[in-house]
């Protein structure tokens, strides 16, 4: 039963982390999808001749490819700033109690597994599973 109650939990907890973490910008669309999209929306509102098609596909797709590399150039944004510190000794709060709360379910082996566990699944810098954050109580 204990087995059940920590696999439903560890479940829960990681589905619960990806829920949690901020959605990263969306992946834009590569440049043969871009360029298949335009390419089928200028056909058909212009009512293209197949040679007008390929010119402007050609165009297109140097355009995509150049601008591909314009934006490869940039450097990216920086990481967020970390919590303030109200908000850290608030969150540090939280997980203690969950893990009082997780400890009294599961057996001293698997909350040492799930001390593991729940490392892994925390977000480190820049969104890499990591070490970062709180460490874990030492009730």
């Amino acid at each position: 039963m204990k087995q059940l109650v920590a696999l439903t939990l560890a479940a829960s907890l990681s589905s619960g982390l990806l829920q949690a973490q901020p959605p990263g910008p969306p992946k834009p669309p590569s440049a043969e999808e871009r360029l298949k999209h335009v390419t089928e929306k200028m056909e058909k509102d212009l009512q293209l001749t197949k040679a007008q098609k390929d010119k402007l596909a050609a165009a297109f797709k140097i355009f995509f490819a150049d601008m591909d590399k314009l934006r490869s150039s940039e450097k990216p944004p920086p990481p967020p700033p970390p919590p303030p510190p109200a908000n850290k000794e608030a969150a540090d709060k939280l997980i203690k109690e969950r893990d009082s709360k997780i400890k009294q379910a599961l057996t001293e082996d698997q909350f040492k597994k799930y001390l593991e566990l729940e490392k892994q699944l925390r977000p480190g810098r820049h969104g890499k599973p990591g070490k970062d954050g709180p460490p874990p109580p030492n009730s």
